[in-house]
Protein backbone atom coordinates (compact mmCIF):
# COMPACT_ATOMS: atom_id res chain seq x y z
CA UNK A 1 0.00 0.00 0.00
CA UNK A 2 1.38 3.40 -0.96
CA UNK A 3 1.33 6.20 1.55
CA UNK A 4 2.22 9.00 -0.87
CA UNK A 5 5.85 9.11 0.20
CA UNK A 6 7.01 8.76 -3.41
CA UNK A 7 5.07 11.83 -4.57
CA UNK A 8 7.53 14.57 -5.40
CA UNK A 9 6.89 18.10 -4.16
CA UNK A 10 6.49 19.32 -7.77
CA UNK A 11 3.90 16.63 -8.53
CA UNK A 12 1.98 17.36 -5.35
CA UNK A 13 2.10 21.14 -5.86
CA UNK A 14 0.62 20.70 -9.34
CA UNK A 15 -2.08 18.40 -7.98
CA UNK A 16 -2.94 20.88 -5.24
CA UNK A 17 -3.18 23.80 -7.68
CA UNK A 18 -5.37 21.79 -10.07
CA UNK A 19 -7.78 20.58 -7.37
CA UNK A 20 -7.92 23.99 -5.68
CA UNK A 21 -8.76 25.73 -8.98
CA UNK A 22 -11.52 23.22 -9.66
CA UNK A 23 -13.00 23.67 -6.20
CA UNK A 24 -12.98 27.46 -6.44
CA UNK A 25 -14.39 27.41 -9.96
CA UNK A 26 -17.22 25.06 -8.93
CA UNK A 27 -18.03 27.23 -5.92
CA UNK A 28 -18.18 30.35 -8.09
CA UNK A 29 -20.49 28.65 -10.60
CA UNK A 30 -22.73 27.47 -7.75
CA UNK A 31 -22.98 30.97 -6.24
CA UNK A 32 -23.79 32.49 -9.63
CA UNK A 33 -26.48 29.88 -10.25
CA UNK A 34 -28.06 30.50 -6.85
CA UNK A 35 -27.98 34.27 -7.36
CA UNK A 36 -29.59 33.98 -10.79
CA UNK A 37 -32.34 31.77 -9.37
CA UNK A 38 -32.99 34.20 -6.51
CA UNK A 39 -33.27 37.12 -8.93
CA UNK A 40 -35.82 35.11 -10.94
CA UNK A 41 -37.75 34.32 -7.75
CA UNK A 42 -37.85 37.97 -6.65
CA UNK A 43 -38.97 39.00 -10.13
CA UNK A 44 -41.69 36.33 -10.12
CA UNK A 45 -42.98 37.43 -6.72
CA UNK A 46 -43.16 41.00 -8.00
CA UNK A 47 -44.94 39.85 -11.17
CA UNK A 48 -47.51 37.81 -9.25
CA UNK A 49 -48.34 40.71 -6.94
CA UNK A 50 -48.48 43.20 -9.82
CA UNK A 51 -50.79 41.01 -11.88
CA UNK A 52 -53.11 40.28 -8.96
CA UNK A 53 -53.27 43.95 -8.03
CA UNK A 54 -54.14 44.80 -11.62
CA UNK A 55 -56.61 41.99 -12.32
CA UNK A 56 -58.23 41.60 -8.91
CA UNK A 57 -58.01 45.16 -7.66
CA UNK A 58 -55.76 44.35 -4.71
CA UNK A 59 -54.20 47.31 -2.99
CA UNK A 60 -50.92 47.76 -1.15
CA UNK A 61 -52.36 46.11 1.97
CA UNK A 62 -51.69 42.70 0.46
CA UNK A 63 -47.94 43.17 0.95
CA UNK A 64 -47.83 43.31 4.77
CA UNK A 65 -50.35 40.49 4.91
CA UNK A 66 -48.26 38.34 2.54
CA UNK A 67 -45.08 39.09 4.47
CA UNK A 68 -46.68 38.13 7.77
CA UNK A 69 -48.20 34.96 6.34
CA UNK A 70 -44.87 33.89 4.83
CA UNK A 71 -43.14 34.41 8.19
CA UNK A 72 -45.77 32.21 9.84
CA UNK A 73 -45.85 29.52 7.14
CA UNK A 74 -42.09 29.43 6.41
CA UNK A 75 -40.32 30.78 9.53
CA UNK A 76 -36.92 29.51 8.35
CA UNK A 77 -37.11 31.41 5.04
CA UNK A 78 -35.65 34.90 5.22
CA UNK A 79 -35.80 37.84 2.82
CA UNK A 80 -39.55 38.38 2.51
CA UNK A 81 -40.07 41.35 4.79
CA UNK A 82 -42.63 43.95 3.83
CA UNK A 83 -39.87 46.24 2.56
CA UNK A 84 -38.26 43.49 0.47
CA UNK A 85 -41.57 42.46 -1.09
CA UNK A 86 -42.21 46.10 -2.04
CA UNK A 87 -38.79 46.11 -3.69
CA UNK A 88 -39.62 42.90 -5.55
CA UNK A 89 -42.74 44.59 -6.90
CA UNK A 90 -40.72 47.67 -7.90
CA UNK A 91 -38.13 45.40 -9.51
CA UNK A 92 -40.79 43.72 -11.66
CA UNK A 93 -42.35 47.04 -12.61
CA UNK A 94 -38.96 48.40 -13.67
CA UNK A 95 -38.14 45.24 -15.67
CA UNK A 96 -41.42 43.63 -16.81
CA UNK A 97 -39.51 41.35 -19.21
CA UNK A 98 -37.00 39.15 -17.43
CA UNK A 99 -36.41 36.85 -20.40
CA UNK A 100 -34.66 37.70 -23.71
CA UNK A 101 -32.14 40.41 -22.92
CA UNK A 102 -33.47 40.71 -19.37
CA UNK A 103 -31.84 40.99 -16.00
CA UNK A 104 -29.78 37.84 -15.50
CA UNK A 105 -27.02 37.12 -18.02
CA UNK A 106 -26.48 33.55 -19.07
CA UNK A 107 -24.03 31.68 -16.84
CA UNK A 108 -21.37 31.68 -19.56
CA UNK A 109 -21.46 35.48 -19.65
CA UNK A 110 -21.13 35.62 -15.88
CA UNK A 111 -17.95 33.54 -15.89
CA UNK A 112 -16.31 35.19 -18.88
CA UNK A 113 -14.77 38.01 -16.85
CA UNK A 114 -17.61 40.44 -17.54
CA UNK A 115 -19.62 42.19 -14.88
CA UNK A 116 -22.57 40.10 -13.75
CA UNK A 117 -24.71 43.24 -13.63
CA UNK A 118 -25.94 44.13 -17.13
CA UNK A 119 -25.24 47.71 -18.22
CA UNK A 120 -28.97 48.19 -18.79
CA UNK A 121 -29.53 47.54 -15.09
CA UNK A 122 -26.65 49.75 -13.93
CA UNK A 123 -27.94 52.69 -15.96
CA UNK A 124 -31.52 52.33 -14.74
CA UNK A 125 -33.00 54.68 -12.15
CA UNK A 126 -34.07 51.64 -10.09
CA UNK A 127 -30.50 50.42 -9.78
CA UNK A 128 -29.15 53.84 -8.90
CA UNK A 129 -31.89 54.40 -6.30
CA UNK A 130 -31.29 51.09 -4.62
CA UNK A 131 -27.59 50.49 -5.30
CA UNK A 132 -26.70 50.72 -1.64
CA UNK A 133 -29.17 48.00 -0.79
CA UNK A 134 -29.51 45.76 -3.83
CA UNK A 135 -26.88 44.57 -6.22
CA UNK A 136 -28.48 42.07 -8.53
CA UNK A 137 -26.18 39.18 -9.35
CA UNK A 138 -23.68 39.94 -6.59
CA UNK A 139 -25.25 37.95 -3.76
CA UNK A 140 -27.31 40.66 -2.11
CA UNK A 141 -31.03 40.22 -1.79
CA UNK A 142 -33.42 43.08 -2.54
CA UNK A 143 -33.27 45.37 0.45
CA UNK A 144 -29.82 44.13 1.36
CA UNK A 145 -31.31 42.24 4.30
CA UNK A 146 -31.83 38.52 4.51
CA UNK A 147 -34.65 38.69 6.95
Amino acid sequence: MRDGADVTPDNFAGLLVDVKERILSARTRAVLAVNAELVRLYWEVGRIIHERQRSEGWGAAVIPRLSSALKNELPEVKGFSERNIKRMLAFYREYPELGGGGIVPRAVAQTAGRSSVPSRLISSPFYRRSRSSAVIGKGVVPGGVRG
